[in-house]
């Protein structure tokens, strides 16, 4: 940040209230020059203002700024190399909760991992593993479908999934996918029409998983009849494992589905902004 003095970015807020709305501007990007690191003194600004002007001022500026934090953090997050999953539904989850460290997520992470761990047995056969995962995620930590509120934006928010213990498909699937590789199991996301599955898969066998479904297990011949009854072609993504790249863009496609249907224009819009960073 910028090294003005304490009297100078007083100044400078206090010109948030000016009447000619070209002040306001180049105050604004002045402000936004300084960068995130301004956040906490203008937020301390908000709480000591009892101007509302100045306040919504505030408030657009510090959202200005968060949103172009992440905005460069999803670019450094797509440039790099491993595109860690747990990296990107965090960055994803800081559009809603700004404030939230990624070693929290981690933390929570870990802890489920753990409870997994202490159940599991390596030498077990694939489908015995799963059913172990499945009854600790399912039945000891009790994560479920959100069915009740299967829109809401909160299920494309891990931190949300993680505190609510209900998701939607994909971010069910993605705990579930996190747990199962820090394990050294060979499971992995797949993209079909209107629901999200895994797929776990080595070289003597295949099958899929439904974490929607508290971790069903189906064959390929189910995706088959799945895809008969939408109508839809087969096509071999539709059966084959995704990237973490994939699944970041679907749970950033659902989030704008989420925000349309809410009738949120301004975020809808936003988030649009963010996946085409992405897709470009």
């Amino acid at each position: 940040m910028e090294n003005l003095t304490d009297k100078e970015l007083n100044a400078l807020v206090s010109l948030l209230d000016d009447e000619d709305r070209e002040v306001i501007n180049h105050v604004r990007g002045k402000i936004i020059s300084l960068g995130t690191e301004i956040i906490p003194f203008l937020e301390q600004k908000w709480e000591e203002s009892f101007n509302p002007t100045v306040q919504k001022e505030i408030e657009e500026l510090v959202h200005e700024l968060q949103l172009s934090q992440l905005r460069s953090r999803l670019l450094e997050w797509k440039e790099s190399e491993k595109q860690d999953l747990l990296t990107g539904l965090w960055i994803l989850n800081t559009y809603q909760y700004p404030d939230l460290e990624f070693d929290e997520l981690n933390g929570e992470m870990h802890q489920i991992y753990f409870e997994v761990w202490t159940s599991f047995k390596n030498d077990l056969q694939p489908y015995d593993q799963v059913r172990i995962i499945n009854n600790v995620l399912f039945n000891r930590l009790k994560f479920s479908a959100n069915t009740k509120n299967f829109h809401s934006p909160g299920n494309s928010m891990l931190s949300n999934v993680l505190s609510t213990k209900k998701g939607n498909p994909i971010s069910l699937c993605a705990i579930y996918l996190l747990v199962a590789q820090k394990l050294g199991i060979p499971v992995h996301g797949v993209n079909l029409p209107n629901l999200f599955v895994l797929i776990y898969m080595n070289e003597e066998q295949s099958f899929y998983i439904n974490a929607f479904n508290k971790g069903l297990i189906f064959s390929k011949s189910d995706i088959y009849h799945y895809l008969e009854h939408l109508k839809i072609a087969p096509k071999d993504e539709f059966f084959e494992p995704c990237s973490s790249m994939d699944i970041i863009k679907r749970m950033f496609r659902n989030l704008i589905v989420a925000y349309e249907r809410l009738g949120d224009v301004e975020k809808t819009e936003e988030v649009k902004g963010l996946l085409d960073l992405l897709n470009d």
